[in-house]
């Protein structure tokens, strides 16, 4: 009897420090960091919606894709590019939206006046260059030819066009444009296109577009866009991630890799 005894506690023990072994590989990771499974507090989930200046497509659908990598449960449900007055006009009028990334900070503080966020955070910033057709079919070398120019500019009240106002301002140049478009993206598609001799857009815009050259004016680091970041008050919590995301390294470093300066 006591030898029976004896077998079923010793049993007991090898089974409740089997339970215990197993309870611990579950929570760790191969390399013996938790991994949250079996820990009752699994990742972050869900979607967030994403309103963002024109300027920053190319950075946003790459820095998108980086944050679906490091957060899988996490979708990029959708990113609205436009002008940052027409997106911060739209979140006013009852737009919905998780996260705003406006070109300046001027657009930014209407969105703040409105009550619907608070405390936007710097992460970027931008200078202006002239951009012609490929070719310089228009003979463009200086800001003062713009005056003589078919010259396409961005809307003055978009931060683009408000930047352009500054450095002609500046520089004493008038120049009438041909056209004034809402945001920076469709200023490039004309020049592009061979529709205008040349127009004023962000450096980081030109980068990698065969169709068009550019340069950069006197004066244009002088006349310098900063780029807010800021989570909606009635968003998603991953709202506040993505923002984050944002302006941690890794999307410094696709920013910086882009041509986008530091804020």
């Amino acid at each position: 009897m006591l030898r029976r005894i004896g077998i079923a506690a010793l049993l007991g023990v090898l089974l409740l420090t089997g339970c215990t072994s197993a309870t611990r590989s579950d929570s760790l990771d191969p390399n013996g960091e938790n991994s949250g499974t079996g820990t009752g507090q699994p990742g972050p989930t869900g979607e967030v919606t994403v309103f963002a200046a024109a300027s920053l497509r190319t950075a946003f659908d790459e820095i998108a894709v980086a944050f679906e990598e490091q957060y899988p449960s996490v979708s990029v449900n959708a990113i609205v590019y436009d002008g940052s007055s027409t997106l911060v006009t739209q979140l006013i009028e009852g737009a919905r939206a998780d996260v705003l990334a406006t070109a300046d900070e001027r657009s930014m503080q209407s969105l703040i006046d409105s009550g619907l966020a608070a405390d936007p955070q710097l992460f970027a910033s931008n200078t202006l260059v002239v951009a012609v057709p490929a070719g310089n079919p228009g003979d463009v070398e200086t800001l003062a030819d713009l005056a003589d120019a078919v010259t396409v500019l961005c809307a003055p009240q978009v931060p683009c066009g408000a930047a352009t106002a500054t450095l002609l301002e500046a520089a004493d140049v008038r120049v009438t444009p041909a056209s004034q478009e809402q945001n920076v993206t469709a200023v490039l598609q004309k020049v592009a296109a061979g529709e205008a001799d040349a127009g004023l857009v962000y450096a980081t815009d030109v980068i990698g577009d065969d169709e068009v050259q550019s340069f950069a004016p006197e004066g244009a680091d002088e006349v310098v866009n900063r780029y807010p970041i800021v989570a909606l008050k009635d968003a998603a919590e991953t709202g506040t991630l993505f923002a984050d995301f944002v302006r941690g390294p890794e999307g410094r470093r696709i920013l910086q890799r882009l041509g986008f300066g530091a804020p």
